[in-house]
């Protein structure tokens, strides 16, 4: 070995980011299964280069056998003998050895061999670097679409956003730069695969810690974000310092830091809202543009009721529900909505129910006190003195019933 192959190797280590050491390391493997496979031996073969000396070191182990029939697998047990006393037959000894007739075919091996633990190490490091970046930003460009699936290229490697990660109404055009989201690495055989997302909420987190100093030093945190990915998406804010408005810090002078996250996602609309530990305010706010709300929280059913002027209920609403569905999955709190008009009605509706129920009970309470065992009493004219005066009771009972039943007979 001459200093132009020690040198071949720095190149590469400059070229492929792959430290000096695990090459040597590499060659040293590679160069020891071309000699394994070249002379046909079974046992383990290592190989030391010594860059000092610009030399190689071949250690094999040898079979102890009876009768030699490859020199450089097996050894006969009087030679094995000198380099262990204790040998015997099928024993393994190591020695070092010449390569002799090491030539074109199994330098040929030894490089095929080698190139394939580069490609291992170098995919091996790509996996480490990406599988490091999940959940951050990556800035690539549109190569390619096949079978809806859009490839992006977003620097070592193509990285795949996938049809159920697309935001349907983005164009993905050839050569279009985007911001995409790093959500999984994957190490399949022909190497790693980055999986990337345009529609995961927490790409909205990551483009406005870029687009806001505030939020990437800390200062303004974001606590939550809901998204329906390219209609609409809510992110609530919050600053432990009373002199940083953490909306205006996201708003940024004129709308120029939301903006530039609107225009990075195509126009899909943003609303900031105020984050608040008091959730009363906190569904308020999350219910903008609607203004002028009323809550009331329900603890044990983690549910709100929300009132709301006639004029801002649509507004509280939203678009298809799109506006309450947001919200209630930015403060995480089922949210039911009412406008005034509707609660009125509905109070006027409950009155109505609960005197019908009162009337419907107080006529049971009557009929209840009428049994089968109560006594019919009716009023009779005044006549003779053993004739019932007016107003007076008569009991009448069965037998006379009876006799009257007789009487009509007759």
């Amino acid at each position: 070995m001459n200093g132009d192959f020690i040198e071949a190797l720095r190149q590469i280590e400059k070229e492929k980011e792959i430290p000096f050491a695990t090459l040597l390391r590499t060659l040293e493997v590679a160069l020891g299964k071309a000699y394994r496979k070249h002379y046909n031996i079974a046992g383990d073969v290592a190989v030391h280069i010594d860059t000092t000396k610009n030399a190689f070191k071949f250690s094999a182990e040898k079979v102890v056998v009876e009768t030699v029939e490859n020199e450089h697998a097996e050894m006969t047990l009087e030679t094995a003998r000198k380099f262990d006393p204790n040998a015997k037959i099928g024993s393994l000894i190591p020695v070092t050895v010449t390569p002799e007739n090491f030539g074109r075919i199994a330098a040929q091996t030894a490089r095929q061999v080698m190139m394939q633990e580069f490609r291992e190490t170098e995919r091996g490091k790509v996996f480490d670097e990406y599988n490091a970046k999940i959940g951050e930003v990556a800035t690539g460009i549109v190569q390619r679409t096949e079978m809806g699936n859009v490839y992006i290229n977003i620097g070592k490697l193509e990285a795949l956003l996938p049809k159920p990660e697309q935001v349907p109404t983005e164009p993905y055009r050839f050569n279009d730069r985007i911001k995409v989201y790093l959500l999984e690495v994957k190490k399949p055989s022909r190497g790693p695969q980055v999986i990337v997302s345009r529609s995961h909420p927490s790409l909205i987190r990551r483009l406005f810690e870029l687009e806001v100093p505030e939020i990437a030093d800390g200062s303004v945190t974001i606590k939550s974000v809901a998204r329906e990915a390219g209609a609409r998406s809510k992110i609530a804010v919050a600053s432990e310092d009373d002199k940083i408005d953490p909306v205006g810090a996201c708003v940024g002078h004129r709308g120029a830091r939301v903006q530039a996250v609107v225009a990075e996602l195509y126009d899909e609309k943003i609303d900031i809202v105020r984050w608040s530990a008091d959730v009363k305010q906190f569904v308020a706010e999350s219910l903008s543009p609607a203004k002028s709300v009323q809550v009331r929280v329900n603890e044990e059913k983690k549910s709100c009721f929300v009132l709301v002027p006639d004029n801002m209920l649509s507004l509280a609403i939203g678009k298809s529900g799109q506006n309450v569905r947001l919200a209630a999955r930015l403060t995480g709190w089922r949210i039911d909505i009412r406008s005034e008009s509707q609660e009125a009605k509905a109070a006027f509706t409950r009155a109505a129910e609960e005197v019908e129920a009162e009337e419907r009970d107080a006529v049971q309470t009557t009929n209840r006190a009428l049994t089968e065992d109560d006594a019919l009493t009716l009023p009779t004219a005044g006549g003779d003195d053993d004739a019932v005066a007016y107003g007076d009771e008569v009991t009448i009972t069965a037998d006379m019933l009876k006799m009257l039943d007789d009487d009509d007979e007759e």
